[in-house]
């Protein structure tokens, strides 16, 4: 197929709309069910070198969630505790193939921001990653293949009108990108930086020694952040995004917003919000959202006015903020990426709070030496690969 009519673009008035390829060659991709739209296809292809490159650089299995041209997870397929099976509400479907582990990751990370995502996925789509797709809200998926069963179970989404789309591995872009802004031609060699052990050699703190798990997490968090709206920060933890901040003008509100995603992401973990009892009629996403409210200052309101009765069977104790504080005391071994250098020290400080052990940034501001003896305070290791990763 040499182009693609689409709807309409990023919103219903900008027509006409398609995708195609300049040199005349067909496209390298199949829609197998549904209509992909503009944005469907922004985040496909986003999504498709983002896993493509978490392959390549762990040999594991990858996925991503993609939201609006930036990822809300990304992540490798690496066993599920109990713990994780259970905050990502997976823990009844079994043992999942190691591509359903890598999905589960990447959408549990952060569920609020992965509502009506866009997946991507390194391998081909097998049964147990297509039944955990159909349990979610999301808008389509891209991947090199499916199974004959999981394609059934896609087909079975929205009403037969689920976005399912085949990408062709073995195509390789031109190494001249280009887009228009204001009818005027933007021309630049493609971001094929190899994201490998080399980049993460210069370790500039005290702390040299960075064990083989956190240097896998080094490698997630740059990958993802090449693909995430700039400026942007990354948190990484046990082969999974667990907080990423993007689109901020600001380097250190994007690292306190991704912070706190981070520490939402552990509070859920806490004994506290695994012994929530639901009330039976309660769907997923209801429950997503009932835990954030529960994890936030807002509980208190909620009862007040008695609301908790339509959410939980038994009123739970409020989360307060000295045992929020404790459980986060035992968030640790995380590793930061940042798209950019960071400029002060207080990105270092609120890196801390949220248990960074490991950095991955370019260095390159005035103040490095006051950055990296942020990092020796806290006995963290920190690489600066001087290469930046802006993504726009």
């Amino acid at each position: 197929m040499k182009e693609l009519q689409l709807k309409y673009g990023c919103n219903p008035n900008q027509k006409p709309s398609r995708i195609f390829m300049e040199n005349g060659a067909d496209l390298p991709v199949t829609v197998l069910n549904g209509r992909p739209g503009y944005i469907n296809f922004l985040d496909a292809f986003n999504g498709w070198q983002l896993v493509s490159e978490l392959k390549k650089a762990t040999g594991l299995p990858a996925a991503t969630s993609f939201k609006h041209v930036s990822p809300a997870g990304a992540a490798v397929g690496l066993p599920l505790t109990d713990t994780l099976a259970k905050i990502y509400w997976v823990d009844d479907l079994g043992e999942l193939s190691p591509l359903a582990c890598a999905y589960a990751r990447a959408r549990g990370a952060d569920r609020m921001s992965s509502f009506g995502d866009f997946i991507a996925l390194s391998d081909i789509c097998d049964a147990d990653t297509a039944k955990l797709i159909k349990r979610e809200v999301s808008d389509g998926v891209i991947a090199p293949g499916y199974t004959e069963e999981a394609l059934e179970i896609l087909k079975q989404k929205k009403k037969g009108n689920y976005n399912v789309i085949e990408i062709d591995p073995s195509y390789v872009p031109d190494p001249l990108e280009k887009k228009q802004v204001f009818g005027i031609t933007f021309e630049q060699g493609r971001n094929e930086l190899d994201v490998n052990g080399d980049l993460l050699s210069n370790i500039v703190t005290k702390k040299k020694e960075i064990p083989a798990e956190a240097l896998m997490d080094m490698k997630i968090s740059l990958i993802t952040l090449k693909y995430t709206q700039s400026n942007s920060v990354c948190y990484v933890k046990d082969g999974q995004a667990i907080g990423i901040g993007a689109g901020q003008q600001s380097r250190v509100h994007c690292t306190r917003l991704a912070g706190n995603k981070a520490d939402n992401w552990f509070l859920r973990q806490s004994p506290q919000v695994l012994g929530l009892q639901f009330v039976d009629t309660l769907g997923r996403a209801e429950r997503d959202n009932a835990i954030d409210v529960y994890i936030g200052d807002e509980y208190m309101d909620v009862l007040a006015d008695g609301a908790w009765e339509k959410i939980f069977k038994v009123k739970p104790e409020v989360f307060t903020r000295e045992a929020k504080h404790a459980w986060l005391d035992q968030m640790t071994d995380v590793t930061l990426g940042s798209d950019a250098f960071f400029p002060f020290a207080d990105n270092i400080e609120r890196a801390h709070k949220s248990g960074v052990k490991y950095i991955a940034q370019p260095g390159g501001s005035v103040r490095d030496d006051l950055v990296i003896e942020c990092c020796d305070k806290y006995d963290m290791a920190m690489a600066f690969t001087g290469i930046r990763l802006f993504h726009h």
